[in-house]
């Protein structure tokens, strides 16, 4: 997997953004049997930066802990198989399936740790895993759809032994 790292904010939470942003990316790719290698982009950034994106993108005039920006409309999410047909997806270069673009506020992640009792690491990852399920079709904007991601999520999570 290539992950295309930006830190744009030097709050440091001590984590290893970077390693720890591949080793949950590359656990929820396996959990959903993703047979390629795939490319995602992460770039970390403060409230202000991300309150700025989301209103461009989202006409959401709020900061907000974390964006996906998916490059592939899947048909089912989680359902790779339709893109045996198509070559729009790849990086012409590596061959790797371009899933998208994950934008972080660490300083929401430090703020949610401190408001869910957790730990940063934990809160990070949550948000890595939760945008890599977005670049994979999934959505919460039903209640079904927000059950089956948080199940997804968590059990990411718990496999690589992160918990609240």
């Amino acid at each position: 997997m290539t992950l295309a790292f930006e830190k744009e904010y030097d709050k440091d939470l001590g984590l290893d953004y970077e390693g720890l942003a591949l080793k949950v990316a590359n656990a929820a790719l396996d959990s959903e049997g993703c047979p390629y290698e795939a490319e995602i982009s992460l770039t970390l950034v403060d409230d202000e930066s991300i309150r700025a994106i989301n209103k461009q993108f989202r006409q959401t005039d709020r900061a907000t802990d974390v964006l996906s920006f998916p490059l592939v409309e899947y048909e089912k999410p989680g359902e790779f198989d339709f893109l045996e047909d198509r070559d729009d997806c790849f990086n012409p270069e590596s061959g790797e399936l371009m899933l998208g673009d994950i934008i972080i506020s660490l300083d929401r992640v430090q703020a949610q740790a401190e408001e869910y009792g957790h730990g940063a690491t934990r809160e990070y990852a949550f948000l890595i895993a939760h945008s890599m399920l977005h670049l994979m079709g999934y959505d919460h904007m039903e209640e079904s759809e927000a059950e089956i991601m948080e199940k997804k999520q968590e059990a990411v999570l718990s496999g690589l032994g992160i918990f609240r």
